[in-house]
């Protein structure tokens, strides 16, 4: 069998190896693109570009796929999500009392992330604002329909006493039964829900915004104009479907949180990447920018260039869209919701990374300087490719997080066999030990 699949890496991808199913339907997040794109052309042709109206498409990009995934995929019937439906539902006195722990539970977590964005200033300044009074604005409604959900759901649920009811469960005093790793893993799976759902609603507008600015004029007036309005145009894309993956972790959707990265590298890794802690940010540690220009900058006046470069630019920016609407609505950091294997995920198993990173190597050109000193060209350089480094850390951070699922390990290894980008990583490797080879025995 292995000399089989040796065989298969040198001639190509093997024809009788299907690839292992993806966690979620293509069409998931086909159904959520033409919602945000109806909004979109919505809110252009009446010039909502208002915050509220971002958040707007966001809610239209969203049902779509609720309804997708509940009438055509059926997920709340899944073996995953710990729904039961083989059977009557429990009586309500079964499982009264671990409901009502549970909400203490789920409560009293969401009084400690309202506590943390009350003690951290930036969540008081800037874009932050409107996340804190939308958040504000949710809390009461979500109070209110928490009680009749955790009720329902408890009495279908296989396994109803979870992280969250070992939280209540402790609050109230009860210590008998409490699993140190289920409280563990739900305060690490709370811990990325508030801290990237406040950011990701943070940026809606501003994304809304750059979309809804342009005229159609505008748009064609140039290459260079053309190519930004669809970055930002993709960017949102982005954005949308990411904030409402961040919102929808939800048991009958099969959606919500299998497990949060229990590493501290990993963690490390993809914090360093987002505000309060990033180091990207203009005079941080990794900021390459400057006496950086850009890519229209540099190819001023040469229209083919400009195009050529332009259209390299939108496709990599296509890709790391691309990639976040292959999750529908399970899109996450830090976290384990299912194993994805459709779309950019059968080419690279971190396409978002490559195209993200390709991207800002493309735009910025570091190695180019304004300023003309080679001290900026090699400094600039040098941080961008620490960057490109901090995003492969967090690559293997998230590959040893997932490796503990047999469902990854199965991806990695048909991605392994089949997927272009590893194949040719691959090859690269077989290329260099065969170079060294021939020299250690020359020399």
């Amino acid at each position: 069998m292995n000399a089989h699949r040796d065989i298969q890496r040198a001639e190509g991808p093997a024809t009788d190896d299907p690839r292992p199913k993806s966690a979620v339907s293509s069409a998931v997040g086909l159904t959520g693109l033409i919602g945000l794109a109806a909004a979109i052309a919505v809110g252009r042709y009446f010039g909502a570009n208002g915050p509220l109206s971002g958040m707007a498409a966001v809610v239209a990009c969203a049902l779509p796929m609720v309804a997708w995934t509940i009438f055509v995929d059926k997920t709340w019937k899944n073996e995953s999500t710990g729904l039961d439906w083989s059977r009557k539902a429990r009586a309500h006195d079964e499982t009264r009392e671990i409901s009502i722990a549970k909400l203490a539970g789920l409560w009293a977590t969401w009084a400690i992330i309202a506590a943390f964005y009350c003690i951290g200033r930036w969540y008081w300044d800037g874009q932050y604002l409107f996340a804190m009074r939308m958040l504000a604005t949710a809390a009461p409604i979500l109070f209110l329909l928490s009680i009749p959900y955790i009720f329902w759901i408890d009495r279908r649920l296989k396994e109803p006493k979870d992280g969250t009811y070992m939280f209540g469960a402790w609050l109230m005093g009860d210590r008998g039964e409490i699993d140190r790793e289920q409280l563990i893993e739900h305060f690490r799976s709370w811990a990325v829900k508030g801290f990237f759902t406040a950011f990701m609603i943070s940026i809606v507008p501003g994304n809304w915004f750059e979309v809804l600015r342009w005229s159609n004029a505008d748009i064609v007036a140039s290459p260079v104009a053309l190519a930004s309005f669809c970055i930002g145009l993709l960017f949102l894309i982005d954005v949308a479907f990411a904030t409402v993956g961040y919102i929808l972790t939800l048991k009958p959707l099969d959606a919500h949180i299998r497990g949060a990265n229990p590493f501290t590298q990993g963690w490390v890794a993809a914090l360093i990447c987002y505000p309060p802690f990033i180091l990207m940010n203009p005079n941080g540690p990794l900021d390459y920018h400057q006496n950086v220009g850009d890519w229209a900058l540099w190819l001023e006046g040469n229209v083919p260039a400009l195009t050529a470069m332009g259209a390299v630019l939108v496709i990599l920016t296509g890709i790391y869209a691309w990639a976040t609407v292959a999750f529908g609505i399970r899109f996450s950091n830090l976290t384990h919701r299912g194993i994805i294997t459709h779309g950019p995920y059968s080419w690279s198993r971190h396409p978002a990374y490559l195209a993200k990173n390709a991207f800002w190597w493309l735009a910025t050109m570091p190695f180019i300087a304004t300023s003309g000193s080679i001290v900026d060209m090699i400094r600039n350089t040098a941080i961008l490719g620490l960057v490109s480094g901090v995003y492969y850390w967090r690559a293997k951070t998230e590959e040893k997080h997932l490796m503990a699922d047999p469902a990854y390990q199965e991806y990695w290894d048909w991605m392994e066999r089949n997927a272009p980008v590893p194949r040719f990583f691959a090859w690269v490797k077989r290329k260099v030990g065969i170079r060294t080879l021939v020299s250690a025995v020359v020399e």
